[in-house]
């Protein structure tokens, strides 16, 4: 019998040089979590820890880290032990976000992530902020900031509102031939659609009702944040669904040449005759990729169903591209070939950990644990 798979939390690094609105883009995510339950770290360097009462009051759980950067520990035992805290299921939490330090290094937090044995996390992206009226003179005084570039996953151009229009171009352009393949989005004030980040928390039945105000409601309203709602405009998604079986060398294919600007894949994914018992949920953040098998329903419908997130992506391409990895009708049951054509597939896959290796913690009796995907470090994500 499979042990059950223990829910795993995104952790998702928030980082960018001093000034550039780090703090503001996450007060901005906590005022418009949408249900979302969001665990904070703050990261500040120094012994007075600015942001960290910036940010404390909001609506989340803070916890502060001082005396220094976080990358510069000898060890991630404290930041496991921070994360330990926070991942535990009576917290409840969705999400995580570490705030780094305006003098961190990005990578070497996504190494501490990557390298956790924490069971309980899941890489969920570098956001790297940049500040678009100060970029030319921050890049003069810490060219580092190519090599942060570089291996971010997410770029938020901040400040686009003090910065003309062809100057927001010339910027936008740089920005993204540092960054390669990761996904650009303008922002004034830090607003970026949550989206982007997580996945908010659906109400009981999927719809709005009457009722009271709630902290999130009051702070949105005091801020003036009136156009929450038409900040998708930055990015784009594409949703795929098909009724035909994935081909796993095609679709691995597919994956492996993700373009530019395509940020976040999540969903499920049929192999048809490669795994007849299982559908494959797949998480993809920037260069990050993992699939956890999950047993198929009794009488489910088997579908692929997918949804692509990023800025600057052309949907129809991305479409087409997604249709040619349909399996060609074949036998029932899985050959040698169709064996071997699931390998690309399974480099993706973790093993869960034997039972008596996981810790686990009785909990409360209203709070089910639903089943979680396992953490794969694809060898670019790692490397990064």
């Amino acid at each position: 019998m499979t042990p059950p798979r223990t829910q795993q939390i995104p952790v998702v690094v928030l980082a960018g040089f001093l000034g550039s609105g780090k703090t503001t883009l996450l007060n901005h995510l906590l005022r418009n979590r949408a249900g979302t339950r969001i665990g904070v770290i703050v990261n500040d360097f120094g012994s007075i820890e600015i942001d960290a009462m910036t940010v404390a009051g909001q609506v989340g759980s803070t916890v502060s880290l001082g005396n220094g950067c976080l990358c510069c520990a000898v060890d991630a035992s404290e930041l496991d032990t921070f994360l330990e805290t926070l991942t535990r299921p009576s917290a409840r939490l969705d999400l995580i976000v570490i705030e780094a330090s305006g003098l961190a290094e990005p990578q070497e937090l996504v190494r501490m992530l990557l390298a956790s044995e924490n069971p309980h996390i899941l890489y969920g992206g570098l956001v790297e902020v940049v500040d678009a009226a100060e970029f030319d003179g921050v890049r003069e005084r810490h060219p580092e900031i190519d090599r942060h570039l570089a291996v971010a996953d997410l770029v938020v151009l901040n400040k686009t509102d003090r910065v003309g229009e062809a100057e927001r171009e010339r910027l936008r352009a740089a920005v993204a031939e540092l960054s390669g393949p990761a996904a650009v989005i303008s922002a004034v004030q830090g607003r970026i659609d949550p989206e982007l980040l997580f996945d908010p928390a659906l109400r009981p039945d999927g719809e709005e009702k009457t009722r009271q105000l709630t902290f999130e409601d009051l702070l949105r309203e005091e801020a003036g944040d009136d156009h929450a709602g038409h900040l998708h405009a930055a990015y784009e998604s594409v949703d795929f669904t098909s009724d035909v079986p994935l081909d796993p060398r095609r679709f691995i294919a597919f994956l492996d040449s993700r373009p530019e600007g395509l940020y976040r894949i999540k969903g499920f994914a049929d192999f048809g005759a490669g795994d007849r018992d299982n559908r494959y949920a797949l998480h993809a953040v920037g260069r990050f990729l993992r699939f956890v098998p999950q047993p198929w329903a009794r009488g489910e419908q088997r579908l692929t169903q997918l949804v692509l997130i990023g800025a600057g992506i052309d949907a129809e391409a991305l479409r087409a591209g997604l249709t040619a990895c349909r399996a060609e009708p074949g036998p029932e049951t899985p050959d040698a070939e169709t064996e071997r054509a699931m390998w690309g597939v399974l480099r993706y896959v973790q093993q869960e950990p034997e039972l008596e290796d996981v810790q686990q913690e009785p909990e409360p009796e209203d709070v089910q644990q639903e089943p979680g995907p396992g953490d794969v470090r694809e060898e670019a994500a790692a490397e990064a």
